[in-house]
């Protein structure tokens, strides 16, 4: 006879036997429909490709000896691992389709050499990107330009040389770029040059490359929030002093790519052997750098200058500024003299010399805090105007004028003080006269003038001897002698002073 099947208390009849067993099939099922409402949403990509791990929406294909990208790719994915393989080139067609949903892409460890400058078309909204430890040798034109919402790029350890200066192109949101470990032997600055290229950017590493040389004026006026995160060690750097004051600086501020790399910022001297550290250098032959001082700002009475707050910390949540007297500048706009500016600068307008001392920026950061401190030197006294300017430029141009015209007469029209150059007509006065004669005497009592010999130039070496027997070098050569009353004067001598002081009394 069959089997009756039990009832239960509402008289419906309910299957017996074993899950499974060939008289119960019903039970599977709840289960079959529960595991399909459990499997994950997609098409034929849904299901996880082969020797790869698919957790969620991770699919971690690493160290699996691929070749190429796995296909089909789920939809839904949002990291993909595909590190340590040897996938060496990646084309436009790696993704069959729209990766919406990718965030996350490692290539790190495959030897990859190419890449297209359309793999990313299919991944808009990728935000991490890791193709280091590969074996790329240039950046190509817009090679970046469709990831932009990326935030961090790892381009380490390659074999990177040249670098297009559209490579990165539309990055508005990158935050972290790192190119340690490459043969760059250029200093991108373009990256840096005015914060529009990647006004995000946060950390740029450079360290490990071919850099001999830095653009340390541009460096050094980058907000200190960059500075901060700009890692330039172990780079072939040639010393001089610029790259001195640009370190010395950073360490003084506890940046952390000077302070946790100071052992490998070194540079190169002729006279060295090795590469020395930069910091060494103050003080060292031959540069004998002097270390230069930290925000110090100096102006005149009456001048309008502006304190920047140069902090290395983002995010700051408050700052304000405390003057040399201790008042605190807590508002934009200020009262007086000093004005909180909206970037977080003071302004002062119309300095006074008690104006001058030590400013501090406190500045409040969402982890930790930061003080800054600003010396202005006020110096006692206004600087030209421009009319004022002009004025003095005009009296150097003539006094400089007037001084070559001196010179040159005194170089051409000073008379000659040879006796050559004298006039035929007019004789020489004679020399051997007497104050009471040549001055007060009302008749002329000169002998009649003797024919003279024609002038002979005078040797320095000319040798004579004047009066008492002494001997003269070069001395006025003695005239003819003379007959009568005045035969016994001389010619005067600049030893013998009887023709002025005589003893004769002087007769009017």
């Amino acid at each position: 006879p069959r089997p009756q099947h039990p009832r239960d208390a509402m008289g419906q009849s309910v299957a017996t036997g074993s899950v499974g067993g060939p008289g119960a099939p019903l039970p599977l099922l709840p289960l079959l429909l529960a595991l399909a409402l459990l499997a994950p949403r997609g098409s034929a990509g849904g299901s996880c490709p082969p020797r790869c791990v698919c957790a969620s929406n991770i699919l971690s294909c690493s160290q699996a000896v691929l070749s190429s990208v796995p296909a089909p790719l789920p939809r839904f994915t949002a990291v993909l691992d595909l590190s340590h393989n040897n996938v060496s080139r990646l084309r436009a067609d790696w993704a069959p389709g729209r990766l919406a949903h990718l965030h996350a892409l490692l290539l790190s460890h495959n030897g990859l050499s190419f890449v297209s400058t359309e793999a990313f078309a299919h991944v808009p909204h990728l935000r991490h990107l890791d193709l280091s430890s590969n074996r790329l040798r240039a950046l190509e034109e817009n090679l970046f330009s469709d990831l932009v919402e990326l935030e961090v790029l790892l381009l380490y350890n390659n074999e990177i040389s040249a670098v297009d200066r559209t490579a990165f192109d539309n990055l508005s949101r990158l935050r972290k770029l790192y190119l340690g470990q490459n043969r760059i032997a250029r200093f991108p600055l373009e990256l840096l040059r005015d914060g529009s290229r990647l006004p995000q950017l946060a950390l740029l590493d450079l360290s490990a490359n071919r850099l001999r040389s830095l653009p340390v004026g541009e460096l050094q006026a980058l907000p200190a929030w960059l500075r901060d995160r700009l890692y330039l060690h172990g780079n072939p750097l040639a010393c001089d002093c610029p790259l001195f004051q640009l370190v010395a600086r950073g360490r003084r501020r506890r940046l952390s790519a000077v302070v946790d790399f100071q052992e490998e910022l070194r540079c190169s001297l002729p006279t060295a052997p090795a590469p020395v550290g930069i910091l060494a250098l103050a003080g060292r032959q031959p540069l004998n750098c002097s270390e230069a001082r930290e925000a110090v700002l100096e102006a005149h009475l009456g001048d309008t200058v502006t304190l920047s707050c140069d902090t290395r910390l983002r995010g700051v949540r408050s700052q304000h500024w405390v003057t040399p007297g201790g008042e605190r500048v807590l508002e934009e706009g200020g009262n007086g003299s000093a004005a909180l500016l909206a970037n977080g600068s003071l302004q002062l307008r119309a300095l006074r010399p008690e104006d001058a001392g030590t400013y501090a920026c406190w500045v409040a950061g969402p982890l930790l805090n930061e003080t800054l401190y600003v010396e202005l030197l006020v110096h006692n006294f206004t600087l030209h105007g421009p009319h004022d300017t002009l004025n003095t430029a005009y009296t150097t141009l003539v006094g400089c004028i007037l001084s070559v015209v001196l010179v040159l007469i005194y170089l051409y029209l000073t008379p000659c003080r040879c006796c050559c150059c004298r006039g035929a007509d007019k004789p020489p006065a004679p020399r051997d006269d007497s104050i009471n004669s040549s001055v007060l005497s009302a008749t002329p009592n000169h002998a009649a003038a003797v024919p003279r010999e024609p002038c002979r130039s005078r040797s320095a070496s000319a040798t004579g001897s004047g009066q008492n027997g002494r001997f003269k070098v070069g001395g006025t050569p003695q005239p003819p002698p003379r007959h009568g009353p005045k035969a016994q004067r001389k010619v005067s001598d600049p030893d013998s002073v009887s023709s002025v002081f005589s003893d004769t009394p002087i007769v009017v």
